[in-house]
């Protein structure tokens, strides 16, 4: 007996070991401001695509994040009559293909709020979006307590979003929660704090249903209002913050 649970904890830490990840890449936000050769900070109300296509009512300036503690904390502001938020992209900078791809995070709360950690094509100038397809690793919005959306857009949905899940998380608003995609050629597992919530893996692997072989760069930004944030916007609500403790990339 003692023999075969040597054989067995023997076998259960080479499987350990073999499927143990490793990590390519990492984000902890440990400096003063945000390193440039990684990020961009796309500003301005999305125009000539006002909205940023979504109806979405802030304006993306470099005044609204800051890096505290090692965490990248963004916070959504009403001035006056206008709604700030800042957006930050890896495009051109850091592109990714397959992989888990992950975030360490805390949500603000209240209605209007539309906080994501989320990838797109790298193609996108090329063909467009939804083309180029979009993968959310995470969307929250304040109007849905507990309710966590992972969800892809693709030329094929019309870049709806059809292939969806909205999980229920109680409290999820408290504390940092690990939010995450597992990236293949054949599907796409997404968890929130290590359980799974949402698998996609079509048969039929179309450009237009799977664009997902290519390159994509890493958003993070916190919306107001839009088609799916809003349309109400609680102004009492401001400002809130969604703090990002680091963000991570495994083979």
């Amino acid at each position: 007996m003692k023999k075969i649970i040597i054989l067995l904890l023997v076998s259960n830490f080479s499987f350990a070991q073999q499927t143990k990840r490793k990590l390519i890449w990492e984000e902890n936000f440990d400096g003063k401001t945000l390193n440039e050769k990684v990020w961009n900070i796309e500003l301005g109300d999305g125009c000539p695509n006002c909205g940023w296509g979504n109806a979405e009512r802030q304006l993306y300036t470099k005044d609204n994040h800051k890096l505290v503690d090692g965490k990248l904390v963004i916070t959504a502001k009403k001035d006056g009559d206008k709604y700030t938020s800042t957006r930050i992209t890896t495009k051109a900078k850091k592109e990714f293909q397959y992989g888990r791809i992950e975030a360490k995070a805390k949500l603000p709360v209240g209605h209007g709020i539309w906080p994501a950690f989320w990838m797109l094509g790298s193609n996108i100038d090329k063909v467009g979006w939804p083309k180029c397809g979009e993968i959310d690793i995470l969307e929250y919005v304040g109007r849905e307590p507990d309710m966590v959306f992972t969800s892809l857009h693709t030329k094929d949905s019309h870049g709806n979003t059809i292939n969806t899940k909205k999980t229920k998380f109680e409290d999820i608003e408290e504390g940092y929660h690990i939010f995450a995609v597992d990236w293949t050629k054949d599907k796409m597992d997404f968890f929130v704090d290590g359980k799974l919530v949402y698998t996609f893996a079509p048969e039929n692997k179309t450009e237009d249903v799977w664009p997902f072989n290519q390159p994509f760069y890493i958003l993070v930004n916190m919306a107001i209002g839009g088609n799916f944030g809003g349309p109400e916007v609680d102004d009492k609500i401001f400002p809130q913050e969604f703090s990002i403790d680091y963000i991570r990339v495994y083979e």
